[in-house]
């Protein structure tokens, strides 16, 4: 009986640590907070600097946040750089941040060699950078380990601005995200940008010149001048059209007024099930940025390597 009580006690104390440390996961709060006590101000202060002088590197690191966790788990391989690696298939040329990943990782080497991982320091780059844009911060649990394999070959389940709603879903399904870490994780969108050939076909249909009737026909104008026909089309565009610099509710707001910039986006007002969260998210920024910060650590947890597996890059661009 006092056995059953003890087991019974210490799964509660299992329990308890388990919400803030993400069970199972390998990964926990604070996992550098003796090994490396000053890893996340030191990466913090490194995107602050490079925010400093190019605010659109914010968006940047939350987007190669994202594109490394979908390939592989968050692994830190979208950072490796060589003839066929991540980072040379054609939906990752337009990456950019990878100066800013540099950069802190050769402080923390000064300070604390062979400690922190190029995956942690994108994971925790990726939050400073909602935080700089005025959205909600969060605790990132910590403890990833670098990958030894990056394969340009293996970016192949990225979703696409083509995407159905039920594409989208079943992309993020198969890593355990749901329906509303979905409609969160593009909210991300509130500060990121397109290149114009992802949606000319959009503001200008090719058979009759004319715009996708679904869009809201004052808008089309605007994006016809910023990315005319026979344009640069790497030319980028805020998706947030007028507050692309600030994470805050407003893409959701464009959503329902028909100004959703990609298909994909677009497509989460018309989809009932999706429509639903938008409102919810629109109605208030505290459950935008609440749900945010949750999808966001779920989706860190992607297929983490942790203990004995992978190892600590000394740099981030190449395996050790």
């Amino acid at each position: 009986k006092n056995m059953g009580l003890v087991g019974s006690l210490f799964s509660f104390i299992v329990f308890l640590s388990c919400i803030t440390a993400v069970c199972g996961q390998g990964t926990r709060i604070g996992f550098y907070s003796t090994t490396c006590p000053n890893a996340e101000t030191i990466v913090r202060t490194t995107v602050t600097t490079h925010f400093g002088s190019d605010p659109k590197i914010a968006p940047g690191l939350l987007r190669m946040h994202f594109h490394d966790c979908f390939v592989q788990g968050c692994d830190g391989s979208v950072l490796i750089s060589g003839p066929n690696t991540e980072r040379t298939a054609g939906a990752n040329f337009n990456l950019r941040g990878f100066e800013v990943i540099d950069d802190a990782k050769t402080q923390l080497e000064a300070a604390c060699p062979g400690v922190v991982s190029c995956a942690d320091i994108l994971t925790l780059a990726a939050r400073d950078s909602i935080a700089l844009t005025k959205g909600q911060s969060w605790q990132v649990p910590t403890g990833r380990r670098d990958g030894r394999v990056s394969l340009a070959t293996n970016v192949n389940n990225l979703p696409s601005p083509s995407d159905s709603v039920v594409v989208q879903q079943r992309k993020f399904a198969a890593f355990r995200l749901n329906t509303r870490d979905l409609v969160a994780l593009v909210g991300g969108h509130t500060i990121g940008t397109a290149a114009c050939g992802f949606f000319t076909n959009r503001i200008f249909n090719t058979t009759r010149n004319r715009a996708d009737p679904t869009m809201d026909q004052t808008f089309v104008p605007d994006l016809q001048r910023l990315c005319p026909l026979n344009g640069d089309a790497s030319t980028r565009v805020d998706l947030d059209f007028g507050s692309g610099n600030t994470f805050d509710t407003s893409f959701f707001n464009n959503l329902s007024r028909g100004r959703g910039i990609l298909q994909s986006d677009h497509l989460l007002w018309t989809n009932p099930t999706t429509r639903t969260i938008v409102q919810e998210f629109m109605a208030s920024r505290d459950s935008f940025n609440a749900q945010f910060a949750r999808s966001m650590v779920k989706m860190s947890n992607i297929g983490v390597k942790t203990g004995v597996n992978g190892e600590i890059r000394r740099v981030c661009s190449t395996v050790n």
